[in-house]
């Protein structure tokens, strides 16, 4: 049996984050970036890409996969939208829940 006590506790954590959050975005918003030639248009071929399909059951491992993917879609859209190439690489203000979706799924 799953102890409730316990998930109570997370709930008011997850309440607490989302505070601290609000206080990150008040203050970041947007972070600038630079991202090499390949990355960037990886990232806006994500975006410009149609995934067929319905949704089925998946494993927490293909939730975290289609989550990545997703998003790795939004900085696609970020890039076509906002990007400024200067040669070599992009230069983009991303939002900074986007940057830290990023900074988690690197090793």
């Amino acid at each position: 049996m799953v102890d409730q006590e316990q998930y109570a506790r997370y709930r008011d954590d997850s309440k607490v984050l989302a505070a601290i959050g609000e206080h990150v975005a008040a203050q970041v918003g947007r972070v600038t970036m630079r991202l090499p030639r390949a990355v960037a248009e990886a990232a806006v071929d994500a975006w410009e890409r149609d995934e067929l399909g319905g949704r089925v059951p998946e494993s927490h491992e293909e939730y975290m996969l289609r989550d990545r993917a997703a998003e790795l879609a939004f900085v696609g859209l970020a890039i076509s939208e906002r990007g400024r190439w200067e040669g070599e690489e992009v230069v983009i203000d991303l939002d900074v829940a986007s940057a830290g979706a990023a900074l988690r799924a690197s090793p």
